[in-house]
């Protein structure tokens, strides 16, 4: 059975940083671009940030580019999102997922708040 848990959300200032966590579990990690996707209240999912099987290469948002990193450890089987200088903007649910192969996998979500 395939499991996504996501962690790090939290309350933070406008301007501060979080680090969200994602650990996967059931699947062959490696073999697996991973991504993070969010939702806020009212809107559709949308897409945040890529990363490549191996970590080699990564795509984002335009929405975030240039403030958030994605990374991943093969190893832990983890997929990380450094989100710096948050803006109360970027509160939403935050997801990670593969959709890049069928099946697709989704974690829980974990909520980010960004204050003013």
């Amino acid at each position: 059975q395939v499991q996504l848990v996501e962690s790090g959300g939290g309350l933070v200032q406008a301007g501060g940083s979080l680090r969200l966590s994602c650990a996967a579990s059931g699947l062959t990690f490696s073999s697996y671009s991973m991504g993070w996707f969010r939702q806020a209240p009212g809107k559709e999912r949308e897409f945040v940030a890529r990363i490549s099987r191996s970590g080699g290469s990564t795509y984002y948002a335009d929405s975030v580019k240039g403030r958030f990193t994605i990374s991943r450890d093969n190893v832990k089987n983890t997929v990380y999102l450094q989100m710096n200088s948050l803006k109360p903007e970027d509160t939403a649910v935050y997801y990670c997922g593969s959709t890049w192969s069928s099946p697709e996998y989704w974690g829980q979500g974990t909520q980010v708040t960004v204050s003013s």
